[in-house]
């Protein structure tokens, strides 16, 4: 979601997530990867002295943080309390690959989730619809992208707003806050008043009910929650931005990174990707 050239299903039970230590844990083995061992260290778990060894905050797990309420890449399940999304069976794939389990942390804010992860310590990735930039490369090292995305201006149905009428001084454009929409918003439609909220479920009610004039997001989400609870907005312009998303890991845990590609090349060649995203989105992408 977000920068170079620069999110979430329905409202979070955001305080009923931040009492939680681990939200849920994802599908794997529960035998480690070959390529970490057992730490006397509880808080974390180094890996073996072999060339391709990386480290764990958990021995045997991979420790995921995310912004949950992006649907459909991830969410809160209402009747469970889980995790679940196109980005959480992807991770659940790749720790299943790697021989991990996987747990999830307390839900987080996004413009969050690339600092947690440059400061090490708390969790090993974060997955979450992370465009991949130049910014963000400065911060923390990118898997090879998973999944291609373009941003969307979302309107109230019957609007006659395009990108040139929006960029007035009169008007008002949601989108969540350090997100690639906010990017893409600061850069192109510079006389509008920008709005980053932290939730994408109720920038949407904001459009909905004419607080906010449009609002700019990821243009699979924009499809899924136009699809799912707005049917009365509309998109009313495709953005070509060439997003890709990664999945971020820090740069103190270059091999981490590699055994995250290898997973991530193994469900594309095997058909794993393929299935999981026609699961999400109907088809392959």
């Amino acid at each position: 979601m977000k920068n170079s050239m620069s999110r979430r299903q329905f409202i979070l039970a955001a305080g009923a997530l931040a009492g939680s230590a681990v939200l849920a844990g994802c599908g794997g083995s529960s035998t480690s990867s070959s390529s970490t061992s057992t730490s006397a260290d509880s808080s974390s778990s180094s890996a073996s002295s072999s060339d391709d060894s990386y480290t764990l905050v958990k021995d045997g797990t991979l420790t995921v943080v995310a912004e949950l309420g992006f649907a459909p890449f991830e969410y809160m399940n209402d009747k469970t309390g889980d995790p679940e999304g196109f980005d959480v069976d992807v991770i659940n794939a790749v720790a299943d690959k790697m021989g991990l389990q996987c747990e999830y942390l307390p839900n987080q804010k996004f413009d969050t989730l690339v600092p947690l992860i440059k400061q090490g310590g708390k969790a090993d990735v974060s997955i979450a619809a992370i465009t991949i930039t130049d910014e963000r490369e400065e911060s923390v090292d990118f898997s090879e992208p998973y999944l291609d995305s373009n941003q969307a201006i979302v309107a109230i149905k019957g609007s006659t707003e395009t990108e040139a009428t929006l960029n007035d001084a009169s008007k008002q454009v949601v989108c969540q806050g350090g997100t690639t929409g906010n990017d893409w918003i600061t850069e192109n439609l510079p006389n509008a008043t920008c709005v980053p909220v932290d939730d994408v479920t109720a920038a949407l009610t904001g459009v909905q009910t004419g607080l906010y004039n449009a609002m700019v997001v990821d243009l699979p989400v924009a499809k899924y929650m136009l699809t799912n609870s707005f049917s009365d907005l509309d998109i009313i312009e495709e953005i070509a931005t060439g997003e890709q998303y990664g999945i971020a890991i820090s740069k103190d845990n270059p091999n981490l990174t590699k055994a995250v590609n290898k997973a991530l090349e193994d469900m594309k060649s095997d058909g794993t990707m393929d299935s999981i995203e026609t699961k999400w989105f109907g088809s392959t992408i």
